[in-house]
């Protein structure tokens, strides 16, 4: 099963004989529901009330996204588990030692799969590895100092966190730029806009990623809203910007190998509002390279699964999780 990501100006998706299909300027394709599992669409195209409800009944996803590829409206299936069941537990979760335990591990994850890519970068580039191993050294500290954190979430503990998750990314994202070939080296991460390629290419990566997280939660009946690390932001799948933690890299690692071999191009994005932003033939070329990323088979947590399966799989354990809490 693969996503489809439809952001092609004027592209549109009808239902025909059981079937979904996608028209564009290139012509006609379509693709029979079963080996689907979600529709993206960005701005500048359509899908019919007919399609709409040929996904709610085969329970794919449709997701509509802005231009930076985060997600801004959803349709699902009404046979994914109940919100109201468990939402009791997810305040319970987020104000307890649970909660704190689950996102130190986030945390903690984060760190080492950051070092992971650094050491893999380091093996073909032996010439760098004085840098990299300064780095990887200096991510250690802030991964001590996380793991000495109390296990139960306060103000100051989310502040500390943060700060300690914070220097730690700035490590690693500036290693990373030293390491990428001079067309794509950025001063800092950079979000609303992006102030460069790279940062532009990464944030819709991750755009792409959030919708799969939030997704996940959703499917496992989790409220995405009811967070913790991030419990103040109102309005925001907060959970999801917390559980992505753990996945982040993945779409680095992507990111990184189209640069090394240099397939991100320049012209793949405009400068328009003060920021960068990816066109029609830069997400094409992230969006596939990226769904071929999340549905390859790897072992994770002792299972062999593709990727996007283990997302699944990780918000269906959360929600175990959360529903044994229940008194």
């Amino acid at each position: 099963m693969t996503q489809i990501h439809i952001n092609a100006y004027g592209a549109a998706v009808h239902r025909v004989q059981g079937s979904f299909e996608i028209v564009t300027q290139e012509g006609k394709t379509r693709i029979a529901p079963e080996k689907i599992r979600s529709i993206i669409i960005s701005t500048a195209a359509r899908i019919s009330s007919d399609a709409v409800l040929l996904a709610i009944e085969n329970e794919i996803e449709i997701l509509f996204t802005d231009r930076r590829g985060h997600p801004v409206g959803r349709v699902w299936s009404h046979k994914y588990g109940s919100i109201s069941t468990i939402r009791k537990q997810q305040v319970l979760f987020a104000k307890g030692e649970a909660g704190g335990q689950w996102i130190k591990a986030n945390a903690l994850q984060r760190i080492r799969a950051q070092q992971a890519i650094l050491r893999a970068i380091a093996r073909d580039r032996p010439a760098q590895q004085a840098l990299i191993s300064e780095a990887i050294a200096r991510k250690d500290v802030f991964a001590q100092r996380i793991g000495e954190l109390p296990q139960a979430p306060t103000h100051e503990w989310a502040s500390l966190l943060r700060g300690y998750e914070g220097n730690s990314s700035r490590i690693y994202f500036e290693t990373l730029s030293e390491l990428l070939p001079e067309q794509y080296r950025f001063e800092t991460r950079s979000r609303r806009p992006a102030q460069d390629l790279f940062n532009a290419a990464l944030n819709y990566l991750y755009g792409i990623l959030y919708g799969n997280v939030e997704g996940a939660l959703i499917k496992a009946g989790i409220d995405p809203y009811l967070g913790v690390l991030h419990a103040d932001e109102y309005n925001r799948p907060v959970l999801a910007f917390d559980m992505i933690e753990r996945y982040r890299h993945w779409a680095e690692a992507v990111l990184m190998q189209l640069c090394f071999r240099r397939l991100l191009i320049p012209s793949m994005a405009v400068f328009q509002q003060g920021g960068y932003w990816m066109e029609a033939d830069g997400k094409r070329l992230l969006a596939t390279a990226f769904n071929d990323y999340l549905t390859e088979v790897i072992e994770y947590n002792r299972r062999r699964r593709t990727r996007l399966t283990h997302i699944q799989d990780d918000a269906h354990e959360l929600a175990q999780q959360l529903l044994k809490m229940e008194t």
